[in-house]
């Protein structure tokens, strides 16, 4: 009996020093991460809208937020004049929500699409953030896009990833309803 209180003791110390080490570990790498993950967002922002010098965060209030499907919604300048917004949407995927920025500049184009965190097939779904499919929407008037499997043959149409026809639709839906925003309560 003296043997197993001894035993359950030396664990219950055991785990809480590597408890509190976990602690002591998340309080000194979480302000490193969080401006990471800030700077992340900055870079794929300006990747998708490379006009853009300095970008400001627009209030929730001040769009529609579509099937809710819009995490964040960025006003894009250089100087003192827009130049276009991006929007991060969270459409689903295969494998689960799929992260995508949308770059509309001011004239009614895409300006690129950028996929960030997602659960997709590796080697089908996940072939989406390559250049070969988010290409495809570089450089479209922003209107409701149709996602085609085979060639296209449109302006409006988008190419879907062979064997990743959910993948290609998520990524297309969160494009088309980036667009909407863009439309309804962005292009004034």
């Amino acid at each position: 009996m003296n043997n197993i209180i001894k035993l359950g003791l030396n664990l219950f110390i055991i785990c809480a020093v590597a408890a509190l080490a976990l602690g002591a570990t998340n309080q000194i790498t979480a302000p490193v991460i969080e401006q990471r993950n800030i700077q992340a967002n900055n870079e794929s922002r300006q990747k998708v809208l490379p006009e853009a010098t300095e970008f400001k965060k627009i209030n929730e209030g001040d769009y529609e937020n579509i099937d809710n499907l819009i995490e964040e919604v960025y006003e894009g300048a250089d100087g003192s004049s827009v130049v276009g917004y991006t929007i991060k949407v969270l459409p689903k995927g295969y494998g689960g929500k799929i992260e995508i920025i949308v770059g509309i500049s001011n004239d009614g184009k895409i300006t690129g699409i950028k996929t960030g965190n997602m659960s997709e097939t590796p080697g089908l779904g996940a072939k989406a953030s390559e250049p070969q499919f988010s290409d495809q929407f570089k450089d479209k008037e922003a209107k409701k896009l149709n996602l085609v499997k085979g060639s296209t043959s449109g302006e409006d149409e988008i190419q879907a990833i062979s064997g990743a026809t959910i993948t290609s639709a998520a990524v297309t839906k969160g494009v088309n309803t980036a667009i909407q925003v863009y439309n309804s309560s962005l292009n004034k």
